[in-house]
């Protein structure tokens, strides 16, 4: 039952779609319902809690960017957040940030707060403190409670505790034991305020992926609807191999939902449509894993900025062709071309063959094309998880 959850994620209303879009013969309409179908899921997190927190530092960080790159959320020494901003992630622009104005600020006051920065439009809330958790924190996570949403508590800054004790413990500083101390204190706090079950997380959003980052990420995968799941997963930046594999894992669900949608395709019965509409659909999928992995050009320039290589150093190690090149109609249609001389090419030429027949091709091409679409995904995304694992390794050595 939970496979079928995993990878059955397409529903009958987005099928029946897509099909009568085949029937009407639409390629245009065909394409674009593909498309939407693919990229429909939106994830919308909201960050909120104290002013001064590190709120905009975290969803930069979340988002791989740094403070001053051109699309980053402004930050600033005193509150810079007066007004609800939100920010997609690079590398999937339908998982969305919203950064809030601080708990308690002028413009907005604890008792009209979620009112005002409408919180039925979030998926789940991260209430952040760079201190000890106050009451308006309290009190904030009990409203959201009470109107069935999510949330979880995260202490920041938490680099700056450890440096200030470490001076003044020379002899007898444990940093797992300050880590300790503060999350009990966080605990604590939040248990007087009213919250009876406090989850507490602490981080540091200068290095994201110290202290408490696997811990929360592993928390929202555990909490987070299966859908969302992946949505969230593909979001994160590429801080570590788990991550990569767990990515991995997510698209290879996805692979099982385009092929769905090639199958669907297949099954209308209007010579050579199936063509038309696995290009689509390859085009899509692929542009999504390289996205999801950090591959595009844009992605590898920022990642060498920030750890000071070379970007052509890094992408020395990226090995797949469609990933060196862009992802266009005529480097696709290459693709299968040049897919028919293998086992798996055959396969292929005989669902294309079969397509051209109107009556006879309806009833086997679906089958033909669920599995040639399967395969040629599959081994597009094994190539492209490999090309980011030696692309952060790149990055690693330069921390070594």
């Amino acid at each position: 039952m939970e496979a079928k959850e995993d990878y059955w994620i397409i529903n009958e209303e987005e099928l029946g779609e897509i099909k009568a879009c085949l029937e009407g013969g639409n390629l245009y309409k065909t394409k674009e319902a593909i498309s939407e179908s693919l990229e429909s899921m939106q994830l919308n997190i909201a960050v909120t809690g104290d002013s001064g927190a590190g709120k905009s530092t975290f969803i930069n960080a979340i988002r791989g960017l740094e403070d001053d790159d051109e699309d980053a959320a402004k930050t600033g020494v005193v509150e810079t957040t007066t007004k609800v901003m939100s920010y997609s992630n690079p590398n999937d622009k339908n998982v969305i940030f919203w950064d809030l104005p601080g708990v308690g600020t002028p413009n907005f006051k604890p008792e009209e707060y979620l009112e005002a920065v409408k919180f039925h439009q979030y998926d789940f809330f991260i209430i952040m403190t760079s201190e000890r958790f106050r009451l308006n924190n309290a009190d904030l996570a009990k409203e959201i409670q009470a109107m069935g949403k999510e949330f979880y508590f995260v202490r920041t800054k938490v680099d700056n505790d450890l440096a200030a004790s470490k001076k003044q413990k020379k002899k007898t500083f444990n940093e797992q034991n300050i880590l300790k101390e503060i999350r009990e204190n966080c605990v604590q706090n939040l248990r007087r305020a009213g919250i009876h079950e406090p989850r507490v997380f602490l981080l540091s959003c200068l290095d994201l992926d110290k202290y408490d980052f696997n811990l929360i990420q592993e928390t929202l995968e555990k909490e987070l609807p299966s859908n969302k799941r992946d949505i969230f997963l593909l979001a994160l930046p590429n801080l570590s191999l788990s991550i990569l594999e767990k990515k991995k894992q997510a698209l290879q669900r996805h692979v099982w939902k385009v092929s769905i949608l090639s199958c669907a395709a297949a099954t209308v019965p209007l010579p050579g449509l199936s063509v038309v509409c696995d290009i689509t659909i390859l085009m899509t999928a692929m542009k999504k894993y390289v996205n999801a992995f950090g591959l595009t050009h844009d992605s590898l320039d920022k990642l060498a900025r920030k750890c000071g290589k070379d970007v052509a150093e890094l992408k020395s190690v990226v090995k797949t062709p469609l990933v060196q090149e862009e992802i266009t109609v005529k480097a696709v249609a290459n693709l299968i071309a040049k897919a028919v001389v293998s086992k798996l090419g055959k396969l292929m030429f005989v669902k294309y063959a079969i397509s051209m027949i109107p009556m006879i091709g309806s009833l086997v091409a679906g089958g033909l094309s669920f599995t040639t679409t399967y395969a040629v995904l599959n081994k597009f995304l094994e190539d492209c998880a490999e090309d980011a694992v030696r692309v952060l390794q790149k990055v690693l050595e330069t921390h070594n």
